[in-house]
């Protein structure tokens, strides 16, 4: 009998979302595990000494990096061509998940850092945020007329900076990029992986996920 990777995440984390969008798009089966980030199981724990989602367990490999994990569930399976794009759009991923993810978490999280100027980190996020809008205001999605890598590694952080205060999100003039995340808000792909799952506990019913 095939043992299926295991895969520990948490609903709302946006680096769980990708790995569980590409998850979705290559087919590949997990059980997945929902992690309660207050109250980490110790299977979890024993699994991924950072403690941080998502994480895959397949068999002996354990893959601790979101970014990781969307690469190994497309190289298994890639219908949607995800992985056929530029070297500029692994470019435009590194700058989300270095300078943006930065000025997000100095914007979201302002009270944890009181030596930080709030405005000035949300400046710096919107300069990320006006190239991705530029991009968009010539093509439908970051790297062409389709989606790919680039696009569903950096929707679920863009979610995240423009719901900390959605209003003025809305009010920046960035049509294109909005016009962009909406419609993968309103997806259902983003449904799909968005369904709430209990806390995981030892014994429970293996719950399937595709």
């Amino acid at each position: 009998m095939t043992t299926l990777p295991i895969l520990w995440t948490f609903r709302r984390c946006p680096y769980a979302m990708r790995a569980r969008l590409a998850i979705r798009s290559s087919g590949q089966q997990v059980v997945l595990r929902e992690v309660l980030l207050r109250d980490k199981p110790a299977p979890f724990l024993a699994a991924s000494p950072k403690a941080t989602v998502p994480v895959v367990q397949d068999g002996d490999a354990v893959i601790e990096e979101s970014r990781d994990v969307m690469l190994w569930a497309l190289g298994r399976s890639d219908p949607e061509g995800w992985l056929d794009m530029p070297p500029e759009g692994h470019t435009l991923i590194d700058r989300n998940d270095g300078p943006f993810k930065t000025a997000l978490d100095h914007t979201k999280y302002a009270v944890r850092f009181p030596d930080r100027d709030e405005a000035e980190e949300r400046a710096k996020a919107m300069v990320f945020l006006n190239d991705l809008n530029n991009r968009l205001g010539h093509d439908t999605f970051l790297m062409g007329s389709k989606p790919t890598l680039a696009d569903m590694a950096i929707l679920p952080f863009v979610r995240q900076f423009a719901n900390t205060d959605r209003s003025w999100f809305d009010a920046q003039g960035l049509g294109p990029l909005t016009e962009w995340l909406d419609d993968f808000l309103r997806s259902d792909r983003f449904r799909a992986i968005m369904t709430k799952y209990p806390p995981w506990q030892s014994g429970q019913d293996q719950v399937l996920f595709s």
